[in-house]
């Protein structure tokens, strides 16, 4: 079985093409144990954020795991594997447990230190699990990875200073509009990443904050937490006119807000409209972006905030890294050890079978002794059977973990199980 993570990020493809294999956060148990149902896929998590859709799956074959991932892409989502395929990555065994760690560790993110993903990742690997996707191999990878973050973010300072998707969203409208005090704001969308970015706008100067929301319901609570007023999705061009920065984030799986919509809000202003578009897939039609008095930023646009805060802390990056590398060596050397499992249960099997065949003999001479001492003797050879295993499983784990395959293949031609499967699955289910 190999572990495989096969992706694509903003480290390979633009947001265009990132937003076509974009799964809503709703859908991603359902999606997850779609694709474990696909041929030779086992296990499988799907993570999906505004910077990488990635699929993280248990499979017989790398080469076909892989396909099966892709072809589910592409026809889940209706995009043919030519558009698809050249921004794809694909990585297996400890280079796919390398990269979940560091996703994990906010190391691969746009905003690196960004300490949105920890959380990203969590929810992508409960939600698979409750839709059973996930087995063995992929809950005990997810568990390490989100282990592994905790400690890049207790042993490093890799948080501090470090700027979201949200915050770099706040620093470039400042710098656009000449600072933010008194500016207006309205949000689209009432989910986390929209109060997110509109908290820093209003902890950064930024006046009144209205909430839209295709359902008036849902806009009041955020509406009512940031001080502002909640409006309904139809009146979405009225206010529109009557703000400086306006904010999406919704999980519309299209363009909600049209050229039409803007070019008349935008009439007659005399400073741009600032829109932050930081949905994936994006809230805002591209078009808009070309009108007069508008500046539309997407979160690629993000990029340049991110290198300045990547380079302001490249010695907490350094550390992160160390650790990244510590856990995946100490995760990888576990997976090696599971080579051995089935050889260790069929060597034990058959050493308690011996065991038991020779008490079974034994036991009519020992009628003489009590209950009591019967049961002494009986542990007494069990007792014998594990000091003489105990040696060689340390030994067979120690070689598997330094994955020594020579020396397991010349231990189980020693042992007698040369012919496996056939001969470990018959020797451990006796």
């Amino acid at each position: 079985m190999d572990i495989l993570c096969v992706g694509t990020s903003h480290r390979t493809a633009p947001v265009e093409v990132r937003e076509r294999v974009a799964f809503l956060e709703s859908r991603l148990g359902v999606a997850s144990a779609l694709l474990r149902g696909r041929d030779g896929v086992h296990e499988a998590v799907l993570l999906s954020t505004c910077n990488r859709t990635e699929a993280y799956v248990v499979a017989e074959d790398a080469s076909a795991g892989t396909h099966a991932v892709l072809a589910f892409w592409c026809d889940y989502h209706g995009v043919s594997l030519q558009e698809l395929e050249p921004y794809v990555y694909a990585l297996r065994g400890a280079d796919a447990v390398r990269h979940l760690f560091r996703v994990a560790s906010g190391l691969d993110s746009m905003m690196v230190g960004e300490t949105q993903i920890m959380g990203q990742v969590r929810e992508a690997f409960g939600a698979a699990r409750a839709s059973r996707a996930t087995g063995p191999l992929l809950d005990a990878l997810f568990r390490q990875a989100i282990a592994t973050s905790r400690q890049v973010r207790q042993r490093t300072g890799i948080e501090r200073g470090s700027l979201s998707v949200p915050g770099a969203a706040v620093e470039v409208a400042r710098q656009l509009l000449g600072g933010l005090g008194g500016r207006r704001v309205l949000v689209l969308g009432a989910g986390e990443m929209a109060e997110l970015t509109v908290r820093h706008l209003v902890e950064s100067g930024c006046g009144g904050v209205v909430v839209c929301n295709r359902t008036l319901e849902h806009a009041r609570p955020l509406a009512e937490r940031l001080g502002g007023v909640a409006v309904r999705f139809d009146e979405l061009g009225r206010y529109l006119s009557e703000v400086d920065i306006l904010v999406t984030s919704t999980a519309a799986p299209h363009p909600v807000v049209e050229p039409e919509l803007v070019a008349q809000a935008v009439q007659g202003r005399r400073e741009p409209l600032v829109i932050v578009d930081i949905a994936v897939p994006r809230d805002v039609h591209p078009a808009v972006g070309g009108l007069p008095g508008v500046r539309l930023l997407n979160v690629d646009d993000l990029q340049a905030v991110s290198e300045a805060a990547r380079q302001a802390r490249q010695a907490e990056i350094a550390q992160a890294e160390k650790i990244v590398a510590e856990e995946t060596d100490r995760f990888c050397a576990w997976l090696r050890s599971l080579k051995v499992v089935p050889l260790i249960t069929a060597l034990r099997a058959r050493a308690e079978a011996v065991a038991e065949e020779e008490w079974r003999r034994a036991l009519p001479r020992l009628q003489g002794l009590t209950e009591q001492e019967r049961e002494t003797v009986r542990a007494l050879l069990q007792s014998v059977v594990n000091r003489l295993l105990h040696g060689p499983i340390v030994r067979l784990k120690e070689i598997a973990r330094r994955e020594d395959t020579v020396y397991v293949e010349a231990a189980r031609t020693l042992l007698g199980f040369e012919d496996e499967p056939a001969a470990l699955e018959s020797e451990a289910g006796r």
